[in-house]
């Protein structure tokens, strides 16, 4: 009776497990599905329409993965979530372009010198630079988790500069968090 007894409590235990599982993949697919729900069609005549704008979500997810590695690579994932954050939270404030490339590539001239909003886009040498491949792949699941699933920080709302914190560039901004080696700031 005992022995009976403890495996319907391993069968009750087990089913309770299979079924929050169950639900939790349920939710995911559900969501997954239902940005695909959104995506419309209409805008999309022909295949090689399609496949234009497959290319150009592709282009995106490329920029912003370099941009979260040569920025962040060494951060934890949070770090590299957070740097993701500030160029999407550009690209939907209105103050700068609208698509995350021209976010990252974008160049300002101060007293005659063109100056790189993310500093790594200015250095020659960056692309010859020898890529990690296990940092580059979770540069790479950041970008996703931001611009795909639409992940983010509460607290960087509404950040949109970071700078790394052994340097002072004596901003007139109101610092909203410090995540690894990076201090993050929004507008006054």
């Amino acid at each position: 009776m005992e022995k009976y007894i403890r495996l319907s409590l391993h069968t009750v235990v087990f089913l309770i497990i299979a079924t929050f599982g169950i639900t939790l993949i349920n939710a995911v697919t559900q969501n997954k599905l239902s940005r695909l729900a959104d995506f419309d069609v209409s805008t999309v005549s022909t295949i090689s329409e399609f496949k234009a704008a497959a290319k150009d979500k592709e282009r995106r997810l490329q920029c912003m993965t370099q941009n979260i590695y040569w920025e962040a690579a060494s951060e934890p994932a949070e770090g590299k979530l957070a740097v993701a954050q500030v160029v999407m939270n550009r690209v939907e404030s209105g103050k700068f372009p609208n698509d995350p490339c021209q976010v990252v590539h974008q160049k300002n001239i101060v007293y005659q010198q063109v100056l790189c909003q993310f500093s790594w886009y200015c250095e020659q040498n960056f692309k010859t630079r020898p890529i990690h491949k296990k940092l580059w792949l979770e540069s790479e699941e950041a970008a996703k988790m931001v611009m795909v699933d639409g992940f983010r920080l509460p607290e960087l709302k509404d950040a949109l500069y970071y700078h790394a914190d052994y340097v002072n560039p004596q901003w007139n901004k109101r610092k909203v968090a410090k995540i690894g080696r990076h201090i993050f700031y929004k507008d006054i």
